[in-house]
């Protein structure tokens, strides 16, 4: 496993396989990620890059900028309920008048409770609040819908194109395949409340799914390879990258063209260790909190296998 970047100060990356030491690793919006024994018991909701700001302010005998004192302001109307989730804030033009500064303070204090994950910017409509943060744990295998609803939450998924394709380069890269072979892919939306989260494009061996076009492909794709093609669930590994939404992303997620997103790569091999796909994820980062616990996982054996084109 290694851990290297930060992003915005929200995100770190790093890259993992099912074959690892018995600790649990969380990655929370305020940066921080920690064994057990590091643990407070605080949510990133507690201990934040605001609070930690008022904190060094008070060390250092200033008193709290304007900035700093919208933030706790907004905090305190958010943690006490005054504003509940899903809310909209007033215009960034009603606040700077409310508060008497700047808008560009007012942009300044919204991006900080924004990469705390309390509020979120909808392109387009303004500010919100944010609903508490999804709990991932990418090394549990449940389909989307299940774990969402295990979290009191409504998902909902919606395929926005699909058809076959060539491996780019990247995908050659990490799924261990020759150039030009055969893919399938399936792009989808998935939203949780009714928002929009996630867009995922799914990367399928074409080889091992014919006929693939005419399945429900809104469905959980988990349960759609065991029941229709027998592939079950085996290892996978994860990479997980900052990166910036563009294009058919950004429109999916209703996000500002280069808006900061959480990529997660997936390649998924099935029970005997053969590959099966790979998914791309880019999630909105103020809506999950990725907490992975290795103990839950099985020793993989088997290392990804290079598919070459028949003559």
């Amino acid at each position: 496993m290694t851990v290297a970047g930060r992003f915005d100060g929200v995100f770190v990356t790093f890259t993992l396989s099912w074959r690892c030491h018995q600790q649990r690793l969380q990655l929370g919006a305020d940066s921080r990620w920690s064994t057990p024994g590091a643990q407070t018991g605080m949510t990133d909701r507690d201990v934040t890059v605001t609070e930690r700001l008022r904190e060094q302010g008070l060390a250092d005998g200033r008193s709290p900028s304007k900035c700093e004192q919208i933030c706790q302001t907004l905090r305190r109307y958010i943690g006490s309920g005054q504003l509940g989730a899903g809310q909209q804030l007033p215009a960034e033009r009603a606040l700077s008048e409310r508060f008497a500064t700047t808008r560009i303070t007012i942009k300044e204090a919204l991006s900080s409770l924004e990469a705390d994950g309390l509020i979120y910017r909808a392109e387009r409509r303004g500010w919100f609040v944010a609903p508490p943060r999804l709990t991932y744990d990418p090394a549990i295998h449940t389909h989307f819908h299940q774990w969402i609803g295990e979290q009191q939450r409504t998902a909902e998924t919606r395929v926005l194109a699909h058809g076959g394709q060539l491996a780019s380069s990247e995908l050659c890269h990490w799924m261990g395949l020759e150039p030009f072979t055969p893919l399938y892919e399936i792009r989808r939306q998935r939203l949780i409340d009714g928002r929009p989260v996630l867009h995922v494009s799914h990367h399928l061996l074409a080889s091992r799914f014919p006929d693939i076009a005419s399945a429900p492909l809104a469905s959980s794709l988990t349960e759609l390879y065991q029941q229709r093609y027998g592939i079950g669930q085996g290892g996978a590994s994860l990479e997980i990258t900052p990166s910036a939404a563009r294009g058919a992303i950004a429109r999916a997620l209703n996000l500002a063209e280069g808006s900061a997103v959480l990529r997660l790569v997936r390649v998924n091999f099935d029970e005997r260790g053969a590959l099966v796909d790979c998914d791309i994820e880019h999630w909105r980062p103020d809506a999950i909190r990725i907490c992975l616990d290795t103990r839950a996982l099985q020793p993989v054996v088997c290392k990804p296998q290079r598919v070459q084109l028949a003559d």
